[in-house]
């Protein structure tokens, strides 16, 4: 057994499953999915070679392999840590709530994480990423028999270029595709090179505001390379992506191509009073990684992205 997995045992967690949680936490924090990477790759070929756009992309690139490499976080801000976790019905939720807060610790201790979770009204750091509402748990049922965890690490500069829309609007216009298509580009427009772009976007259209900006960011739970499988969505999602790499502003606004590397939308019911727009804007650093466990040994038996 090894020394983590003895300090769990002795935290009274199970050490198979605070195993799998750590190493889901470091590969999420040090290595960039394939489908990101290609992305940014793809679009790296399309800038003038020697452009603003050409040199950040490069940067981008080295940043990515040297992470892999040392198994160092891909950038300071390691971000709030988002746990979306199906279990089968009658699942110890708790027990894996516990085994994964200690791996959070853990993970920030040995430098997987950095120390990010502060207190908001004293401005004191918890040291560990641990607190209230830190880290963050999704907790659904499902009728599958194992364990499915996703984890999303999201910076506080892409934090801070969320928006949210309430339409009809007198700039953006109506309760329609069209209103919904211009509150986005406008997302884009005003975030310009904040927020470490090129960024993805999740959108949520409808719901109230809270669930609004929560499915907006479980929409950043999907591929990249997939497809809607709403047509008129899907349409949607390249005509946003195509417009906004046409604005010129580029990777880290200094101007080029690439603006957007993806747009992903859902849909939720809304009241007739409200017409809500929640756009999640994430960052290059697009951190989501997931593991599939059995259910009664704690053990890894697949990994996602």
């Amino acid at each position: 057994m090894s020394a983590t997995a003895q300090q769990a045992e002795q935290k009274a967690v199970d050490p198979a499953l605070f195993e799998t949680v750590l190493e889901l936490i470091r590969r999420t924090s040090t290595i960039l999915p394939d489908d990101v990477v290609r992305a940014i790759e793809t679009a790296h070929a399309t800038e003038e070679k020697g452009s603003n756009a050409d040199v950040a992309l490069n940067i981008i690139g080295c940043n990515i392999g040297l992470a892999k490499d040392k198994s160092a976080p891909i950038c300071q801000d390691t971000g709030t840590i988002l746990f979306y976790i199906h279990t089968p019905v009658g699942y110890d939720q708790l027990a894996l709530e516990e085994a994964a807060t200690e791996a959070v610790r853990e993970a920030t201790r040995i430098g997987y994480l950095r120390q990010n979770s502060v207190d908001s009204l004293t401005g004191k750091n918890s040291g560990d990423n641990t607190g209230p509402g830190s880290p963050v748990f999704h907790f659904h049922q499902w009728r599958k028999p194992h364990v499915e965890i996703k984890v999303m690490l999201k910076g506080g500069g892409c934090e801070n270029m969320n928006a949210q829309y309430s339409l009809p609007h007198p700039d953006l216009g109506g309760r329609d595709l069209a209103g919904v298509e211009n509150a986005i580009l406008d997302c884009v427009l005003q975030a310009q090179g904040q927020g470490c772009g090129p960024g993805i976007l999740g959108v949520c259209i409808g719901g109230d505001r809270g669930t609004s900006y929560a499915f907006a960011k479980e929409q950043l739970l999907r591929l990249l390379d997939d497809t809607n499988t709403d047509p008129v969505l899907g349409d949607l999602e390249k005509r946003i992506v195509d417009k906004a790499n046409r604005s010129g502003i580029g990777p880290m606004g200094f101007g080029g191509k690439t603006t957007l590397l993806a747009c992903k939308i859902g849909v939720a019911n809304r009241l007739p009073a409200s017409f809500f727009v929640s756009i999640a804007y994430m960052c290059w650093a697009y951190r989501r990684r997931g593991v599939e466990i059995d259910a009664a040994s704690g053990a890894a038996v697949g990994w996602l992205y």
